[in-house]
């Protein structure tokens, strides 16, 4: 995330806001923002490998 990406989002946000808001939709925008970047630079797993982790946290 760069500068500018976060003061937009400062400014997007409500006249009063709470901090936690921002800084939870800070961290959102960023992990979205890494997740494409491993997408695009294939680090990425098929959805059989994700359904075999899942299992194991589901159970």
């Amino acid at each position: 995330m760069n500068r500018n990406k976060a003061l937009d989002t400062v400014l997007e946000m409500p006249q009063e806001f709470e901090v936690e808001d921002l800084i939870t939709k800070l961290l959102f925008i960023q992990s979205v923002e890494e997740g494409l970047e491993q997408s695009k630079s294939g680090n990425v797993i098929s959805m059989e490998e994700a359904k075999q982790k899942l299992s194991k946290w589901l159970q």
